[in-house]
C-alpha cells in the first residue's frame, strides 16, 4: 500500500479514479489469488465418519499435508473442497482411492470405509448440515439396500443437495406466486421493484441448479469415472469392467432427473415472471399513451378556443368596421367565434383519432389486399408452364 500511495496520481476529474489506485487494487487482488494458490499447511476443519457410520471426529483441525498423505491426494485436489477458496461450479472428482464432491453446501471426501466432511470455515453447523449428517449416519449404519459404502455416502450427499434445491425452489415459488397475485390487483413501484429482485434471485437459483445438473451429466458421460467410483471393489482387487456400472448409473440418473425437474420448474417460474414484467410494461405504456392523448386533446381544445378568441379580438379592437351600430353584430360575432372554435377543435380531434387508428387499419387493409391478390391470381409456376410440360 505504501508503494501504491507513493506513485499514485491525483484523481482524474473526469473518471473519478487514478492510475495509482487501480494498480494498488490489481496488486491486492493478485496477492489474494496467490495466497490461495500457495501450498502451505493451512488448517482445515473436518468431520470424519468411520466404516460403521460412527462419527470419529467432529469439526477437527487437520493440516492439508496430513490429509494429502493419508488419502493419497494432490494439494490441488483440496482446493476444490477448501472452504477458504470460493468454488461456484459443482464438481465430482474421482481419484485413485477417493471421490471428491463439492456441490452447494456439501464438500466431502468419500472413500471405501471413510467419509470426511469439510465444514465451512469460521461458521457453526447449520440446521441443513445437521440434518444431512444425521441422515448420513443413519444410512451408513443400516446398509439395508446392499449398496457399497461409498454409494450409500453418495446417496446421502445427493439427496441432501436435491432436498436443498427443492426447499429453495418452494420458497422462491411462494414468494413469486404471492407477488404475481398482488400485481393482478394493483401495480405500484414497490411491487415492481420486488418483482425485479425476485427475478434476479430466481435466475441465480436457476443457474446453480443447472450447474448441479451438468455435474451429474458430466459424470454419467464418463464410463471410466463411473467404473473408478467402485472403490470397494477396487480395494478388494476386483475392479469393474468398462461398461459394468449399472447400479451407480441408476443412482446418478435418479438424482439427475430430479434436478432436471427442478430446473424446468425454475424455468417455468422465470417465464411467468418475464411474462408479468412484459404485461406490466405494456400496461404502463398504455397508460402513458393515454396521458399523451389526453394532453393532445387539451392542446387541440385550447387551439380551437384560441382561434375563436382571435376572431373576437380582431373585431373588438377600436377600429372602424361599420358594424358598431348594427344591433345584432355582437351576437353574430359571438356565434361565429364559437362555431369556428368548435370546427377547429372537431377537426383536430378527428385527425388525432385517425392517426391513432392508422396503424391497425393500414395493416388490416394490407392483409386484406394481399389475401385478395392471392385468391384471384394463379401461382407463378402454373403460368409459366407450356403445353409440352
Amino acid at each position: 500500500m505504501s508503494w501504491g500511495s507513493r506513485f499514485a496520481r491525483p484523481l482524474d476529474p473526469w473518471s473519478g479514479t487514478s492510475d495509482g489506485q487501480e494498480e494498488v487494487a490489481k496488486a491486492a487482488i493478485l496477492e489474494k489469488a496467490m495466497k490461495g494458490r500457495q501450498q502451505t499447511d493451512l488448517m482445515l476443519r473436518c468431520t470424519v465418519l468411520d466404516a460403521h457410520g460412527n462419527v470419529k471426529t467432529i469439526s477437527g483441525q487437520f493440516k492439508r499435508s496430513e490429509l494429502c498423505s493419508e488419502h493419497r491426494l494432490h494439494p490441488r485436489d483440496l482446493r476444490k473442497i477448501d472452504s477458504r477458496i470460493p468454488n461456484l461450479v459443482p464438481t465430482i472428482l474421482v481419484r485413485q482411492e477417493a471421490i471428491l464432491v463439492n456441490i452447494l453446501h456439501i464438500r466431502a471426501l468419500v472413500k471405501a470405509d471413510t467419509v470426511v466432511l469439510f465444514d465451512t470455515y469460521g461458521s457453526t453447523d447449520s440446521k441443513l448440515h445437521s440434518v444431512f449428517l444425521y441422515h448420513l449416519e443413519h444410512n451408513l449404519k443400516t446398509r439395508s439396500t446392499g449398496l457399497p459404502y461409498e454409494f450409500l455416502a453418495l446417496e446421502s450427499i445427493f439427496l441432501s443437495v436435491v432436498s436443498a434445491l427443492e426447499a429453495e425452489m418452494v420458497f422462491i415459488r411462494n414468494l413469486v406466486g404471492g407477488l404475481l397475485a398482488e400485481l393482478e390487483d394493483d401495480i405500484d413501484h414497490d411491487k415492481f421493484k420486488r418483482l425485479l429482485h425476485y427475478s434476479r434471485r430466481l435466475a441465480s437459483f436457476q443457474n446453480r441448479a443447472k450447474l448441479v445438473q451438468e455435474a451429474f451429466e458430466e459424470v454419467l458421460e464418463q464410463d471410466e469415472d463411473l467404473c473408478a467410483m467402485y472403490l470397494t471393489d477396487r480395494r478388494k482387487g476386483s475392479p469393474r469392467e468398462l461398461n459394468d456400472h449399472d447400479e451407480l448409473e441408476i443412482l446418478l440418473e435418479t438424482f439427475s432427473k430430479q434436478t432436471e425437474e427442478i430446473v424446468n420448474e425454475a424455468e417455468n417460474a422465470q417465464t411467468n415472471v418475464q411474462s408479468t414484467q412484459e404485461i406490466v410494461e405494456l400496461i404502463l405504456d398504455s397508460n402513458r399513451n393515454s396521458l399523451l392523448a389526453l394532453d393532445l386533446k387539451v392542446s387541440i381544445g385550447t387551439m380551437g378556443i384560441g382561434v375563436g378568441a382571435l376572431i373576437a379580438g380582431i373585431f373588438g379592437m377600436n377600429l372602424t368596421s361599420y358594424m358598431e351600430e348594427t344591433p345584432y353584430a355582437f351576437a353574430a360575432m359571438s356565434a361565429m367565434s364559437f362555431t369556428v372554435a368548435m370546427l377547429v377543435a372537431w377537426g383536430g380531434l378527428r385527425k388525432l383519432a385517425k392517426i391513432q387508428k392508422v396503424g391497425l387499419s393500414a395493416n388490416a387493409r394490407g392483409r386484406r389486399q394481399g389475401q385478395r391478390r392471392r385468391s384471384f391470381s394463379l401461382p407463378l409456376p402454373l403460368r409459366r408452364r407450356t403445353p409440352e410440360d
